[in-house]
């Protein structure tokens, strides 16, 4: 947690403290392949989304677990734009980018990944309600299963000065993707 309250912190917005943090919604069990955050208030700070994913299915990979935002609607027109770094802590990482994006990404994991993969992943949406700046967002996770995963750390932007009161995480890949375990909370955070 106080990683993420650093990153807060370095925006440029205070940091704050955990009491601070109020429960918006949770969704737990969902079989889609899209998750759909509405009506989220405008009275915070900014936002914050813990998820634990689940596949079910083998050979299937988070790498196209991607999130939208909008007001009122869901932009999926190209304007999003992200960075991405990750490794498998063998030694070796990797990192990618890339501008004029129709999403942005929210988990990622390996190919091939066995049943019953657990991703958790950290989102926090930095001035979220704005309406003189584009919206950034950064994500924490990493993924594991006997000792085999990876962790990653990205970061992207909302090319929008709209302020943001609705949310969604598409799937791609085998169906279903997310199944009984995987967890959504969205969270809300007090300015200070």
């Amino acid at each position: 947690m106080s990683l993420i309250l650093g990153i807060l912190a370095q925006s440029g917005g205070a940091a704050v403290a955990a009491s601070s943090y109020e429960s918006i919604a949770t969704i737990t069990g969902n079989t889609s392949g899209t998750i759909t955050f509405t009506s989220i208030p405008q009275t915070y700070k900014h936002l914050q989304l813990r998820c634990i994913l689940r596949t079910v299915n083998s050979s299937y990979t988070f790498l196209n677990y991607n999130i939208r935002v909008g007001n009122g609607s869901i932009d999926t027109g190209s304007n999003y734009t992200y960075h991405r770094l990750y490794g498998t802590g063998s030694g070796s990482g990797s990192s990618d980018g890339g501008a004029n994006q129709s999403a942005g990404l929210l988990a990622a994991t390996s190919t091939g990944s066995p049943d019953y993969y657990f991703a958790p992943t950290i989102l926090d949406i930095l001035d979220y309600s704005s309406t003189n700046k584009y919206k950034t967002m950064r994500s924490l996770g990493g993924y594991d299963l006997n000792g085999s995963g990876g962790v990653y750390f990205q970061s992207f932007l909302w090319m929008n000065n709209s302020g943001i009161d609705t949310m969604q995480f598409n799937v791609g890949g085998a169906s279903p993707e997310t199944v009984g375990a995987s967890h959504f909370a969205l969270y809300g955070i007090k300015g200070v």
